[in-house]
């Protein structure tokens, strides 16, 4: 092999590289993990799991500390704060449809999370639909 191909090939490696690991940061696969912004909006109030029924209708941040990460059958990630989900004060969901966005979201069971967006009433519980993972992130 010529030394002119076997620049031209390490070239062509080294940018399948960069086109790579760019694609796998941009969709929160870097480091293994889910995608949690570390920042935003840190000034704003978060709710306590409690305190989001009254926030229902609004757009805003509910925390809480996560005990499970459960997929349904029909591929549907649910982020549980309480031991009985049935009656736990709030719910939050990330579709199927967005799943790919998001990395390994099992890595969040016991930790603190915030999660920001608009409060909606589900089956008589506020919830939040996560379809970005900039709406999720590990809180202080």
């Amino acid at each position: 092999m010529k030394r002119k191909q076997f620049l031209t090939v390490v070239l062509i490696v080294l940018t399948a590289s960069l086109v790579s690991a760019v694609l796998a940061y941009r969709s929160g696969l870097h480091r293994g993990q889910f995608a949690v912004s570390s920042e935003g909006n840190s000034g704003s109030v978060c709710w306590e799991l409690r305190d989001a029924v009254a926030h229902a209708g609004e757009t805003g941040c509910v925390t809480g500390r996560v005990l499970r990460v459960y997929t349904s059958r029909a591929g549907n990630t649910f982020l549980d704060f309480c031991s009985n989900y049935r009656n736990c004060p709030f719910t939050s969901v990330i579709f199927s449809s967005d799943r790919d966005k998001f990395g390994k979201l099992e890595t969040l069971a016991g930790r603190r999370v915030e999660i920001r967006g608009d409060i909606s009433i589900y089956q008589g519980r506020p919830e939040i639909v996560i379809r970005d993972p900039e709406q999720l992130r590990a809180a202080p």
